[in-house]
């Protein structure tokens, strides 16, 4: 897979990255200016996986952090073999982070799994299980799946269903949530989707799912429990700007499939 970074002079990567030693589970977990958690949150990831996978690797992605997230990963990953890291700048958006991290896993499963931990890396154990019962090559999780347990602004409830009305409507997509930060794919699967990639923001998963319910590939959903964590000042993330931005992406990801 080729990625405009490889011309980045400012890249740092984890020396393990680059050997031949093959995973059963690679999560990939994204970062954009998460210093203050960053550290705890890996390690706590990485506590989590061990009790259900022996064989994994966490890829943490910072994706152009100005804070001090890179160097609270690498002292995650001095911590915990487990843990390996990809550092760049500038920003390029969490679907670039998480291309660049497909690129490098190795492994017969990979997984998406935001940063903050909101969600739970104990949920990949039953994403495991229902993929090799169900013979699915993807299993995301869904705040819209009757079984959730939420703790969440009613707002991005809102949204959350306004959302999946307009991507039935436009993709003829039968899934109910693409924009929850956990998600497992079979790894051929995800490395051939990520190959033609057009957006790399908060677009990118519906652009994934979207190529993939395409191309035949069995989606299936599963429940999440969801802590919202972020203080109030943080809420914004989602601003009017990135939800138009998002629209706007959603109808260059329609006119290319067309």
């Amino acid at each position: 897979m080729e990625s405009n970074l490889k011309d980045n002079k400012d890249i740092v990567i984890s020396d393990e990255l680059n050997n031949a030693d093959k995973y059963y589970l690679c999560v990939i977990m994204p970062a954009y200016n998460e210093g203050m958690h960053i550290r705890e949150n890996l390690l706590k990831a990485s506590h989590i996986i061990s009790g259900f996978v022996h064989n994994y690797k966490i890829i943490v992605v910072d994706d152009g952090s100005s804070d001090n997230t890179r160097e609270e990963i690498i002292y995650a990953s001095a911590r915990d073999s487990k843990i390996s890291y990809i550092s760049y700048s500038p920003n390029q958006g969490k679907g670039k982070a998480i291309e660049k991290g497909v690129e490098y896993a190795n492994a017969n499963y990979i997984a998406f799994l935001d940063s903050d931990l909101e969600l739970n890396p104990i949920m990949l154990k039953n994403f495991l299980r229902a993929m090799i019962d169900e013979k699915a090559d993807i299993v995301i999780g869904s705040k819209l799946h009757k079984d959730s347990r939420l703790e969440y602004p009613l707002m991005r409830r809102i949204m959350s269903i306004g959302y999946f009305l307009t991507l039935k409507l436009m993709f003829r997509l039968d899934i109910k949530d693409t924009q929850t930060g956990i998600k497992l794919f079979k790894a051929p699967v995800i490395k051939s989707l990520c190959n033609n990639m057009i957006t790399y923001g908060y677009a990118f998963d519906i652009e994934i799912l979207a190529k993939a319910n395409k191309a035949g590939c069995k989606i299936i959903e599963m429940p999440i429990e969801l802590k919202f964590k972020r203080e109030r000042k943080e809420k914004s993330r989602i601003s009017l700007k990135t939800s138009i931005k998002v629209f706007k992406d959603t109808l260059r990801i329609k006119k290319e499939m067309n």
